[in-house]
């Protein structure tokens, strides 16, 4: 496994961070032995959620921590702020959940559900621009000073609104935002795959590149798209196909598949070291609903690329020296 410095967090995080959305209870069994096989590689990060895998997928981690004397050892990610979702995993975006009340309930929830009493990475999951900078400041510092949360971040916010709070922040004496998860993938999306969503497109990539802010990207691996379940002249996956076919993204994938040839490896790895890859500190969450799943995903660790190649998936040159 490899390794990233955050600030304010004593341990770094594994580059590859272990997503929970597929973590029902149903598959408590795998569940379990993913979390187990992800420390044995050296993983430490878990990211995930209140209303993830329709609202279970906190509470296993919660008992497996308990019952492997795991909580030492990990990194917990966790969010607040997503729009209402039922329990049955019914999308509710006009409900928009992007106040302090709301938030501090999905913390005090996950905490219960994780069974500790601290989250080391707190994200605001989504935005609402109707909502001040300063109150969601305010509440993120009253919790850290509680001793609730560590450092905190967001996730699908747009750089304007992350400069704002972090001006504020300055103003207070506070910590500031130290990190953001949007979606970042060597694939660039058609239209948001979720509601509330933010992709890093080319200005956005420019922004992290100049201040250098840490990226933990969902979806790093663009649901699939590189691992050559899918067809160009076929949808089988309205969804995918809805979000990433496009010429272009079958140009990535035809070179993505070119280098992984050449270096022995998969599409989908070297879409993923595409991800940790970038001139700014990344991060790529890789859900993995078994353990086979985290095995696949496990040699995009050591897949170097270099600056030349990276812009040549990315369709940036025409032509690269694939080493």
């Amino acid at each position: 496994m490899k390794y990233t410095a955050m600030p304010g967090i004593e341990r770094p995080l594994s580059k590859l961070i272990l997503g929970t959305t597929k973590f029902f209870e149903e598959k408590r069994q795998d569940v379990f032995a993913v979390l187990d096989a992800f420390l044995q590689v050296g993983g430490n990060t878990i990211d995930t959620g209140p209303k993830y895998a329709k609202y279970q997928a906190e509470k296993l981690i919660g008992q497996w921590m308990q019952e492997r004397d795991t909580r030492k050892n990990v990194i917990l990610i966790s969010k607040g702020g997503h729009y209402h979702i039922d329990r049955d995993g019914t999308h509710h975006p006009e409900v928009k959940r992007v106040d302090p009340d709301e938030i501090t309930k999905d913390l005090h929830e996950s905490l219960e559900n994780l069974q500790t009493d601290f989250i080391d990475i707190y994200l605001i999951h989504r935005d609402d621009r109707s909502v001040p900078v300063q109150v969601l400041m305010d509440m993120l510092h009253e919790h850290q000073q509680a001793g609730k949360i560590g450092v905190y971040g967001v996730s699908n916010w747009q750089p304007d609104r992350m400069e704002e709070a972090n001006a504020y922040a300055d103003s207070k004496g506070y910590d500031r935002l130290v990190v953001n998860s949007p979606n970042l993938s060597l694939a660039q999306l058609n239209e948001v795959r979720w509601a509330e969503t933010v992709a890093l497109d080319d200005e956005y990539l420019a922004w992290h590149r100049r201040t250098g802010m840490p990226v933990i990207s969902w979806a790093a691996q663009a649901g699939g798209f590189f691992t050559g379940t899918y067809d160009r002249n076929h949808v089988t996956d309205e969804e995918v196909a809805r979000v990433y076919y496009n010429d272009d993204n079958w140009e990535r994938f035809d070179r993505a598949a070119e280098i992984a040839a050449r270096k022995g490896v998969t599409a989908n790895q070297v879409a993923i070291a595409y991800v940790l890859h970038q001139a700014f500190p990344t991060c790529a969450i890789v859900g993995c609903k078994n353990v086979q799943r985290l095995e696949e995903a496990l040699p995009a660790i050591d897949i170097d690329l270099t600056d030349e190649e990276v812009k040549w998936l990315n369709l940036e040159l025409e032509d690269a020296k694939v080493e």
